[in-house]
């Protein structure tokens, strides 16, 4: 008896499985990949014993549930899609076919060698950044070597119900920008919901809160302990995991220091983001420069007209400068640790983040800055300022 599915299902090339002692998102799908070969080469038997493989190393994937039900209903008549059985409920088993969509696409593609465009500089204290990808529900890791991002490993993941580009709370969305993880909840602390542990995000950021986002409570987390992964959108806002994968990932986070960089669609590092990286170096460095030189009025038309430090205005940051400037007989400023992340929504936006050493002839101090960069009438210019 012939099971007939849709072309995406039906041309597959044959993925070998790789080994690992706790299989990922990749193991998986390549199984899956696998089955679906076979059952598009109408070989039944073999494709319910590499989707039983699929449900020995985790009984709750309820997408291999779902095909092992498909091949046993095709002994007895033809079916035409996945959930073809009577009184199937449509919704979940909808959640379940693009749950496939997204897993054998995955399983098709390519290790990628290029650099998200995002990363434009790891300081060496930055190990690893993460990138996600909403609108191919991918989590990509990247290591940091020798101050150059290099890919690591891939992991589906569940994003918001109603997607991404979150604007207020409760529009159960995800966010799109440039986060940190600011914690780690083990999972002894949390419901089951959120699985093997959780590592709350920085949303809303600086920027989300000048154009006026809200909400909170933006986390990578895992699944319930009887679920081994959700559907591509079904989350609140969160980045959900499979709790293998949340576990592995966890492995090479450091909370107050790993970027989280959020995106629709990856675009990647080119010629032109090294020029333009170059040029807001040379344009920090002369920041500090001016900054050390005493010299106000050019040290705050690095300032745009419209910068905040989310509390004060251009205007009162300027009075501000010229008045502790004039009890200064010198200043020495060094910056240590610069990240730069483009941001991802907003064009010639740049996340510059790094350690401030100041010290002036009546005060010494020193803290973790973030400044967010923007490009005007091809200048560099600071658009927000505060402590990290």
């Amino acid at each position: 008896m012939k099971i007939r599915l849709s072309p995406l299902l039906l041309l597959l090339p044959f993925i070998g499985l790789t080994a690992h002692a706790e299989p990922d998102s990749r193991d998986m799908e390549q199984l899956l990949a696998r089955s679906l070969q076979a059952v598009s080469d109408n070989r039944l038997d073999i494709a319910l014993n590499e989707v039983d493989s699929l449900l020995r190393i985790n009984p709750n994937f309820k997408l291999a549930q779902l095909v092992k039900g498909d091949l046993l209903l095709a002994r007895s008549r033809s079916i035409s899609a996945f959930g073809d059985a009577p009184n199937a409920p449509q919704d979940r088993v909808q959640d379940l076919r693009e749950e496939a969509q997204v897993r054998l696409h995955r399983a098709q593609q390519q290790q990628p060698v290029a650099v998200p465009r995002y990363l434009w500089r790891l300081n060496p204290k930055q190990q690893h950044a993460v990138v996600v990808d909403t609108s191919k529900s991918t989590l990509y890791l990247y290591e940091n070597v020798n101050g150059e991002p290099r890919y690591v490993a891939d992991f589906y993941i569940s994003v918001g119900k109603k997607g991404s580009d979150k604007v207020v709370e409760g529009d159960q969305k995800t966010p799109l920008g440039v986060y940190f993880v600011n914690s780690h909840i083990p999972q002894s602390k949390l419901a089951d919901l959120y699985g093997s542990g959780a590592y709350p995000i920085s949303y809303p950021n600086e920027w989300d809160q000048r154009q006026g986002r809200n909400g909170y409570g933006i986390w990578l987390h895992g699944t319930p302990s009887n679920t081994y992964s959700r559907p591509p959108r079904a989350s609140n806002g969160c980045v959900v995991l499979s709790n293998t994968d949340l576990l592995r990932l966890g492995r090479n986070i450091q909370v107050g220091t790993t970027p989280v960089i959020i995106t629709n669609g990856i675009d990647w590092l080119s010629e032109s983001d090294s020029t333009e990286r170059d040029a807001l170096l040379q344009s920090v460095e002369q920041w500090r420069n001016d900054w050390e030189s005493r010299d106000t009025e050019r040290y705050l038309d690095h300032y745009a007209q419209d910068f905040s430090t989310g509390k004060i205005s251009r205007d009162a940051f300027a009075d501000q400068k010229r008045l502790v400037n004039s009890g200064k007989s010198w200043i020495k400023v060094e910056i240590e640790n610069l990240s730069l992340f483009s941001y991802p929504t907003q064009p010639d936006l740049v996340v510059v983040d790094f350690e401030q050493s100041y010290a002036s002839n009546n005060l010494t101090n020193r803290m973790h800055k973030r400044q967010y960069w923007q490009k005007r009438d091809g200048h560099w210019q600071i658009v927000y300022e505060g402590g990290a």
